[in-house]
């Protein structure tokens, strides 16, 4: 998991990168900024992977703050001035997202960070799933983590797919709650709404991920995602 914060002087934007975030199944949001010191102050106690950075910004400017920084974590620039892009890069920046950005532009970003962490970052060994109780009509149900198939998110609800029940278990809970019970690499997400296990993936179409013959679509936001976290993980 990529631990990031979001600095931006502005409230709108910082609520837009945090409901972008939110959706980002590899990325957890430490702390939203107003400005670079508050930033400073958060980096001093937490550890954090991964800035999305505003430029124009009263006081230090996002540009003065990460050349001010001594080791600096991945950064993506947030701004809605092209002409700091060639500084931008010239800092190592992982990309330049330029204000408005739709989410598919935003999701490429959080890609490129992503695959640069992984390299930087190899999984020493598989991680273990541990197994979990959900409430199912009053009543606590034992969720075997390694028989889920697939997840499907239905606003406030999921269902959950498993290899030894013919239903799935519907449960209130969010998406974003399960994927944060699973090791990264584990479950994929493939769509805004529907998660997968990576082990129980056969085989993997244009539009569609198949465990077994049932087919899970793909969204066109997360097929960049979905492919390099299959690259990523160990067997």
């Amino acid at each position: 998991m990529i631990r990031c914060i979001a600095v931006d002087d502005e409230q709108l934007l910082r609520d837009l990168l945090e409901d972008s975030i939110d959706q980002v199944p590899f990325l957890q949001l430490t702390a939203t900024c107003k400005n670079a010191m508050e930033a400073c102050d958060v980096m001093q106690r937490e550890q954090v992977d991964l800035i999305f950075l505003d430029i124009q910004m009263p006081g230090l400017n996002g540009l003065q703050f990460l050349a001010a920084l001594k080791n600096p974590p991945m950064v993506i620039l947030v701004t809605a001035y092209e002409q700091y892009a060639l500084e931008g890069f010239n800092l190592q920046v992982v990309d330049y997202l330029l204000k408005p950005f739709s989410f598919d532009r935003f999701l490429k970003a959080c890609n490129r960070a992503n695959e640069l962490f992984l390299l930087q970052n190899p999984v020493a060994a598989a991680p273990e799933l541990q197994d979990f109780f959900v409430n199912v009509e009053y009543t606590q149900v034992k969720i075997i983590a390694a028989d889920i198939e697939y997840i499907e998110g239905l606003k406030d609800y999921i269902k959950i797919y498993l290899s030894t029940a013919e239903k799935p278990i519907l449960t209130r809970m969010t998406m974003k709650a399960m994927e944060e019970k699973f090791p990264p690499g584990t479950f994929i997400r493939c769509h805004k709404s529907f998660l997968v296990a990576a082990k129980k993936i056969s085989t993997i179409k244009r539009d569609f991920v198949c465990i077994g013959k049932k087919e899970i679509p793909v969204s066109e936001s997360y097929k960049d995602s979905l492919s390099i976290l299959l690259k990523g993980r160990k067997n």
